[in-house]
C-alpha cells in the first residue's frame, strides 16, 4: 500500500514537475510579500503616546515586604492614572469646542443650528424660523435661544465632569506623593506594618474621591442629533461598589483586604470608563460628518454627476469615448514618460560615458593639434632663419617671428609674380595655410567640448520639470504619510502649540498657590487636577521633538518636578521658566519678517 502511494507520488511529480514547482514559488512568494506588506504597514501605525508617570517609580523593598500580595500597586495606581487622564481628555476635547461656541457671536451660533447638525435639524431650524417669523416678527430669536440652551446645556455638564475627574486625579498623584514621602522617611525606625497602613490610606482616599462621581446625571433635553426636543425627564445613575464601613473607617488592612480594596478601585474605575462611555456622547460636539454634511452632500452629488457622465460617454452607454480618451491619456503619459524621464536620463548616460570612452580621441585630436603648432613653429624658424639670421632667431619669440614672415609675406607680395619664381612668396603661403589650418583644427576642437556640454545641459534642461514635479509629488505623500498633528508635529504651528501647552502649566500652577492662599480646598484639587492634565498633554506633545534635539532626559525630570505638589510654587514657577527659555523644543521660533 505504501509502495503504491510512493509509485503515484513520483508519477505526478514526474508528470507535472513544473505545476508542483509553480505552487511552491507562489506559496514561498505569497508568504515574503505578506510578511513584507505587514511589516511595512506597521511603520505607519501609530505607536500609543506615553503619558504622565507617576513620582514613585517603583516600590520600596520595604513596601514589598510588609505588603505581599500587592506589589502591583504601583502599577494599579499608574494604570489608573492613565485611564483618568484619557478620559479627562475625552471629555475636555468635546468641553472646548462647546466654549467655543459659547464664545461665538450670535450669526455663527444660528448658522451652528441651522447648518452644522444634519439634514434633520437643518429642516426643524427653518421650522423654527419660519415660526419665530409670524409669532416673534424675528428670523432668529427661536434658534438663537435654543443654541443658548442647547450650549450651555453641555457647557454645564461637562465642566462639571471634568472638575471631578481633576479632582480624583489630583488625589491619584497626591496620594503618591504622600506615598513617596513617607517612604523615604523613618526608613531604619519604621514599626512593622507601616508601610501597609501607608498604603491603605492612600487607597481610602482615592475610593472616597472616586465616590464623589456618584450621583444622578440628567440627559440633555434634546438629544444627540438636535432630532427634536423632549419634555421626558431622562437620567443615567452612577453607583459604584462600596467597601464595608469598618474597613473604611480603619487602616489596619491585611494583605487580602489590600488587595481586595485594590481589585475594588480597579472594577470602580472600569465602571466609571463605562458610564462616560454612555454619558458623554449626548453631550459631546457632533461627528465632522455631521457638521459638514453640505460639504459632504454636494461631492456627493457632483460624484453621482460625475459618474452618470462617465457611463454616458462609456460603453455602458453605447459610446466610445471613454475608451478613447483613457488610450489618449495612455498614450500622453507613454510620451511624458518617453521625452522627459527615460530619453533625457538616457542621452545623460550616453553623453557621460561618451566622455569617458572618447578621451583617447580628444588626446589625439591633441595631438594633432600639437604636431601641426610644432610643424608650424619649425617652418616660421627655417623662414626666419634664412631671411634674417640665427642672431635673430635666438632672441626673438615666436610672436615676433610670425611678425617677421608676415611682414616678409607683404615685401614680396609687391612683386608677386617674380617673388613667387626667384622669392619667399610660396614658402610665405605655405606658412599661412599651415598657420590656417593649426586654427581651424583648434576651432573645431573647442566647438566639439562646446556641443559636447551643450548636450548634456539640454538633456537635465528637459528632464528637470519631471524631475520638480515628482520631487513634489514625493514630498506631498511622504507628509501625508508622515503627518504628526497637534503638538507632536513640526514646525511652527506644532512650536507655537507645545508653547500654548507650557502657558496652561504656568497658569496651573500659579491658580493652585492663588486657591490655597484663599483656603479653598475644593477648588485647589481642582486645579492641581488640571495641572497634572496639562503636564500630561505637555509630557505627550513634547516627547518625540525633546528626543529627535537629544533634550528628553532632562526635561521629563524637569516636567516631574512640576507635578510634585510638595515643591513650592517659587521653584516651579523658575523651572518653568527654564523650559521655556532653555529647550528647543519650546523656544519661539524666530519671525520671518
Amino acid at each position: 500500500m505504501m509502495l503504491a502511494k510512493t509509485m503515484e507520488c513520483e508519477i505526478i511529480f514526474h508528470r507535472y514537475p513544473e505545476k508542483m514547482m509553480e505552487g511552491a514559488v507562489r506559496l514561498i512568494g505569497t508568504y515574503y510579500v505578506n510578511k513584507w506588506a505587514n511589516e511595512w504597514l506597521k511603520t505607519f501605525k501609530r505607536k500609543p503616546r506615553e503619558g504622565l508617570p507617576l513620582l514613585l517609580s517603583a516600590p520600596q523593598p520595604s513596601l514589598l515586604d510588609e505588603t505581599q500580595g500587592s506589589e502591583n500597586f504601583l502599577d494599579v495606581f499608574g494604570n489608573i492614572s492613565r485611564e483618568l487622564l484619557e478620559l479627562m481628555h475625552y471629555v475636555n476635547k468635546h468641553l472646548k469646542f462647546w466654549q467655543i461656541k459659547a464664545q461665538s457671536a450670535e450669526q455663527d451660533k444660528v448658522r451652528f443650528m441651522m447648518l452644522e447638525r444634519g439634514p434633520v435639524a437643518f429642516v426643524r431650524g427653518l421650522k423654527k424660523v419660519v415660526q419665530s417669523f409670524f409669532l416673534e416678527s424675528s428670523l432668529t430669536s427661536g434658534l438663537l435661544s435654543a443654541a443658548y440652551s442647547r450650549i450651555n446645556e453641555r457647557v454645564t455638564m461637562l465642566n462639571t465632569l471634568r472638575k471631578r475627574l481633576a479632582i480624583i486625579i489630583g488625589q491619584v498623584h497626591l496620594q503618591v506623593s504622600k506615598l513617596e514621602e513617607k517612604v523615604d522617611t523613618g526608613r531604619e525606625n519604621r514599626r512593622r506594618g507601616e508601610s501597609r497602613r501607608v498604603l491603605s490610606q492612600c487607597v481610602i482616599a482615592i475610593l472616597v474621591s472616586l465616590n464623589g462621581l456618584e450621583g444622578v446625571y440628567d440627559l440633555p433635553q434634546s438629544d444627540y442629533h438636535g432630532h427634536g426636543d423632549s419634555n421626558e425627564s431622562r437620567t443615567i445613575v452612577l453607583e459604584f461598589d462600596r467597601m464595608p464601613d469598618d474597613l473604611m473607617g480603619g487602616i489596619n488592612w491585611t494583605d487580602s483586604e489590600l488587595q481586595a480594596a485594590i481589585q475594588l478601585l480597579q472594577s470602580n474605575v472600569v465602571k466609571l470608563k463605562e458610564f462616560l462611555s454612555d454619558l458623554v456622547p449626548y453631550y459631546e460636539k457632533p461627528r465632522r460628518l455631521v457638521r459638514y454634511w453640505l460639504h459632504y452632500t454636494g461631492g456627493a452629488v457632483g460624484l453621482a454627476m460625475a459618474s452618470v457622465w462617465i457611463v454616458q460617454h462609456s460603453r455602458l452607454g453605447g459610446s466610445d469615448d471613454l475608451g478613447r480618451w483613457i488610450d489618449k491619456a495612455r498614450e500622453d503619459s507613454y510620451l511624458f514618460y518617453e521625452r522627459r524621464l527615460h530619453q533625457p536620463l538616457t542621452a545623460i548616460k550616453s553623453e557621460l560615458f561618451d566622455t569617458f570612452r572618447k578621451r583617447r580621441e580628444s588626446s589625439a585630436q591633441l595631438e594633432e593639434v600639437k604636431l601641426a603648432s610644432d610643424s608650424l613653429n619649425r617652418m616660421v624658424k627655417e623662414f626666419v632663419m634664412q631671411t634674417s639670421g640665427l642672431e635673430v632667431v635666438s632672441a626673438a619669440s615666436e610672436a615676433e617671428m610670425m611678425r617677421i614672415v608676415m611682414s616678409r609675406y607683404e615685401q614680396e607680395l609687391v612683386n608677386p609674380v617674380k617673388n613667387l619664381v626667384s622669392g619667399e612668396l610660396a614658402r610665405a603661403l605655405l606658412i599661412q595655410v599651415q598657420k590656417l589650418k593649426l586654427d581651424v583644427e583648434m576651432a573645431m576642437l573647442d566647438l566639439n567640448k562646446i556641443l559636447r556640454a551643450n548636450e548634456i545641459n539640454f538633456a537635465i534642461l528637459t528632464f528637470l520639470p519631471a524631475f520638480a514635479l515628482f520631487l513634489i509629488l514625493g514630498e506631498l505623500i511622504r507628509r501625508q504619510l508622515n503627518n504628526k498633528k497637534g503638538a507632536e508635529g513640526r514646525g511652527r504651528t506644532a512650536q507655537m502649540m507645545r508653547r500654548m501647552l507650557m502657558v496652561e502649566v504656568e497658569k496651573g500652577v500659579m491658580t493652585c498657590q492663588i486657591k490655597d492662599d484663599e483656603n479653598r480646598g475644593d477648588d485647589v484639587s481642582v486645579e492641581y487636577g488640571m495641572l497634572i492634565y496639562s503636564l500630561d498633554q505637555l509630557h505627550k506633545g513634547v516627547h518625540r521633538a525633546a528626543e529627535n534635539s537629544g533634550e528628553w532626559l532632562s526635561l521629563r525630570r524637569d516636567i516631574l518636578d512640576l507635578t510634585n505638589p510638595r515643591l513650592p510654587t517659587f521653584y516651579k514657577l523658575a523651572i518653568a521658566e527654564r523650559m521655556e527659555r532653555v529647550y528647543d523644543c519650546l523656544a519661539p521660533m524666530p519671525s520671518w519678517t
